[in-house]
C-alpha cells in the first residue's frame, strides 16, 4: 500500500509489526539457547563468560547496564512517536489502552504481594510482573494469523507502549540505589542543554548523540540505573523540525528509529535475553525455585494477574461507557490479547535483576517464575486466539 505524499508513513513500530515479531522470535530463540547451555556441559562456559571482567565490569553488567540503554533509547522513541503522531495522539485512542494498562499493573503487583507481603525481602520484586514485552507478545500474536484482527494488533501496541512507560516510572521511582546529588546535578544540566537544543530547533543528531553519552555516565554515576538516561535522551530528539509539516519523515527522531530498531530487535534484545535467562533445572532445582514465593508470584502475577487486570479494566471501562471496544473485535478477542499481555520477558526479567541482583537464590526464583508465567500466558493466549475465536469474524457483544 503506497502512502500519501504529504503524509507521514507509519511509525516503525506500526510499519514494522511483522518484523518486530520476527525480532520476538529470535528473542525466544535465545533464551531456549540460554537454558539449553545452563543445563549442558558447557554450563560452566557460560557462567565464567558472563562473569569475566571488561574494563572493570563483568560482560553481564555491560550487556544489562550498557548495552540495554540502546533498548530504552528505543522505547523511548517509540513512547514519543507514538505519543505526538502515533496510536495515541489523541485522548480518546489513549483511554482505552492507558485504563488497559493501569490494570495490567496494578493488578499483577498485587498478586505478587499475595505471596511476598512486606517485611519479606522478596517484596522488593512486586514490579517484575507489572511489564509487557512488547517484541515477544508480537511475535505469538504473528503466530495467529488472521483470527486476530489488525485492531487487537494495534491495541496491544499501544497498551504496551502505555506499559513500558510505567514500567520506567517504576524503574525510577523505587529501582534507583544511594543517589549522588553532584551527579544527578550534571545530568539534569546536561538534560537541559538537550532540551534547550530541541526547543532552539537543531536537528543534527550528531550534536545530540555526544551529549546523550555524557547523559549516560552521569546517570550511571548517580544512583538512578543508566538505562534511564536513555529514555530521558530519546525524548528530547526532535520529532517536528519542520513548520507547516505534522511530521518531517526525515525528522532526527524517524532517522534514529530506524537506525536502532534493527540493532534492538536483533541484537540487543536477544543478546540480553541470551545472558539472563539461563536458569539451572537439573535436579528439580528449577521447580523448587518456581514455586518459592518470588517465583509464585512472578508466574502468578504474569499469568493470573495481567489477564484479570487488562481483561477486567477493559470490560470495566466498556460496561460504564468510559471507552468502546474496538470495531470488529469480540470478547474473545479481548481476552486472548489480554493473555498475551502476560508475556513479561524482556523488562520483567530487566526489573528482576534490579530488586534482586545479578545472582542469589532469589534472583533464580524471579527468573523461573518469569519464564513459566510468561509461557503460560503465551501458550494461553496463542490458544485462546487460535481457538476461541471465529476465523475473520467480526465482534459481537
Amino acid at each position: 500500500m503506497s502512502h500519501h505524499p504529504l503524509r507521514p508513513p507509519p511509525s516503525v513500530l506500526r510499519n514494522l509489526l511483522t518484523n518486530e515479531a520476527s525480532g520476538g522470535l529470535v528473542l525466544i530463540a535465545a533464551a531456549i539457547a540460554a537454558i539449553v547451555l545452563a543445563n549442558s556441559g558447557a554450563a560452566g562456559l557460560y557462567h565464567t563468560t558472563l562473569a569475566t571482567k571488561v574494563l572493570g565490569l563483568s560482560v553481564l553488567h555491560w550487556i544489562n547496564d550498557a548495552l540495554m540503554t540502546l533498548f530504552f533509547v528505543m522505547v523511548g522513541l517509540e513512547i514519543k512517536r507514538e505519543l505526538l503522531d502515533g496510536h495515541l495522539a489523541r485522548w480518546s485512542h489513549r483511554v482505552l489502552p492507558g485504563i488497559a494498562a493501569i490494570g495490567g499493573m496494578v493488578a499483577p503487583a498485587l498478586v505478587y504481594l499475595a505471596f511476598n507481603m512486606p517485611p519479606s525481602e522478596t517484596a522488593r520484586g512486586w514490579g517484575i510482573p507489572a511489564a509487557t514485552d512488547i517484541a515477544f507478545s508480537l511475535a505469538v500474536l504473528a503466530l495467529v494469523g488472521s483470527r486476530a484482527p489488525v485492531q487487537i494488533k494495534v491495541l496491544l501496541t499501544a497498551l504496551a507502549i502505555i506499559d513500558d512507560l510505567g514500567a520506567i516510572v517504576i524503574i525510577a521511582l523505587f529501582y534507583g540505589s544511594a543517589l549522588s546529588l553532584p551527579m544527578l546535578g550534571g545530568a539534569a544540566l546536561v538534560l537541559a542543554a538537550l532540551i534547550a537544543l530541541n526547543r532552539c530547533g537543531v536537528i543534527r543528531l550528531a550534536v545530540y548523540i555526544p551529549l546523550g553519552l555524557l547523559l549516560w555516565v552521569l546517570v550511571l554515576k548517580s544512583g538512578i540505573h543508566a538505562t534511564l538516561a536513555g529514555v530521558l535522551f530519546a525524548l528530547t530528539v526532535p520529532l517536528k523540525p519542520s513548520p507547516g509539516h505534522p511530521d518531517d519523515t526525515h525528522s532526527p527522531l524517524h532517522r534514529l528509529e530506524n537506525a536502532v530498531q534493527p540493532w534492538v530487535a536483533f541484537l540487543v534484545m536477544p543478546v540480553f535475553g541470551f545472558a539472563n535467562a539461563g536458569v539451572t533445572l537439573g535436579g528439580g532445582v528449577g521447580l523448587a525455585q518456581l514455586f518459592q514465593p518470588a517465583g509464585l508470584g512472578c508466574m502468578l502475577g504474569l499469568f493470573l494477574g495481567k489477564q484479570i487486570g487488562v481483561f477486567g479494566s477493559i470490560w470495566l471501562a466498556v460496561r460504564l461507557g468510559v471507552a468502546q471496544r474496538p470495531a470488529r473485535t469480540n470478547w474473545a478477542h479481548l481476552y486472548g490479547m489480554s493473555l498475551l499481555c502476560g508475556i513479561g520477558f524482556t523488562m520483567s526479567l530487566f526489573i528482576g535483576l534490579l530488586a534482586f541482583g545479578e545472582a542469589g537464590p532469589m534472583q533464580d526464583q524471579a527468573k523461573m517464575g518469569v519464564l513459566a508465567g510468561s509461557l503460560l500466558s503465551a501458550i494461553g493466549g496463542w490458544a485462546a486466539l487460535r481457538f476461541g475465536t471465529a476465523h475473520g469474524a467480526a465482534g459481537r457483544s
